[in-house]
């Protein structure tokens, strides 16, 4: 009723045809207001970035990371660009914290619509034949363990809700293993196909599950890969765009994944890595 108000009051055709064409143009596909949105590993890099567009569509974000005091601070920096977020520790290499994460978000809010699963640990950087147990089992224990119970947790609550959205952060190491990150892109790989093994079984419940595959990204957690200048160099040398993401780069098609725009998909794992594996 407003817009057809604002087109009366029309001066002329020119104003007409303009109003009409910015009415038309509008979509609200990336409409996130009302959903309730856990992003894990938000207290700095692609997570933050996450975090900040998803409030900015109206999502109420809990921004989580192992340290509450890094996710109060960006929790409050959404809050005080007028979105809505809240802070919760959550190690998610660590079983009793996730079980006790998705307790407190199914008594405050009753429900979870989005779970982005973000955190990731790559604590070695070296020859695979040198990796040792404890980085192993960091490793997996983080970025396969973590994001598989992190997804049953919040699918069962999804579930009860008639549905939701699951996007996990995965790696281009995952299609191309990283030299000196072997025991990382062996994890990122098993994280493409826990995608699309959840996004089979969970489509008949109304759960969409699907993956962002992130190219070099100037973050503190692929510093090793930023710090080697040669290694840096011969990388930019192979990627078409001859640089490097930065973080709000991959929050994009986060989003698209989170939003009605994606209505009809699952089980996708989208590149966006410059065109690094054309």
């Amino acid at each position: 009723m407003e817009a057809l108000k604002t087109l009366r009051q029309a001066q002329g055709p020119i104003e007409f045809f303009n109003i009409l064409r910015s009415v038309s143009m509008s979509t609200n596909l990336f409409d996130l207001t009302g959903d309730i949105a856990l992003v894990t590993g938000a207290s700095r890099g692609i997570g933050e970035s996450i975090a900040k567009l998803l409030a900015e569509q109206g999502a109420h974000v809990i921004v989580s990371s192992r340290k509450v005091e890094d996710c109060q601070v960006v929790a409050d920096a959404i809050i005080a660009a007028g979105g809505s977020a809240e802070a919760l520790a959550c190690h998610v290499g660590d079983m009793d914290q996730i079980k006790q994460t998705f307790e407190t978000i199914e008594a405050k809010h009753g429900r979870l619509d989005i779970l982005v699963n973000n955190a990731a640990a790559n604590p070695y950087f070296g020859h695979i034949l040198d990796t040792d147990l404890a980085a192993y089992d960091k490793t997996v224990d983080v970025n396969i363990r973590g994001y598989f119970f992190m997804s049953v947790e919040a699918g069962k609550l999804m579930k009860k809700n008639a549905g939701g959205r699951i996007i996990n952060t995965a790696s281009v190491n995952g299609l191309q293993p990283g030299m000196m990150q072997g025991i990382y892109s062996i994890t990122k790989a098993a994280v493409i196909n826990m995608t699309k093994a959840f996004a089979k079984e969970c489509a008949p419940l109304g759960i969409r599950c699907n993956a962002i595959l992130p190219g070099l990204t100037k973050t503190k957690f692929a510093g090793a890969l930023f710090s080697n200048e040669q290694m840096h160099k011969a990388a930019m040398q192979m990627i078409p765009m001859h640089r490097h993401a930065e973080p709000e780069e991959m929050a994009g098609t986060v989003l698209y994944l989170a939003s009605k725009a994606s209505s009809y998909t699952t089980g996708e794992c989208i590149v966006v890595d410059g065109g690094l594996t054309i």
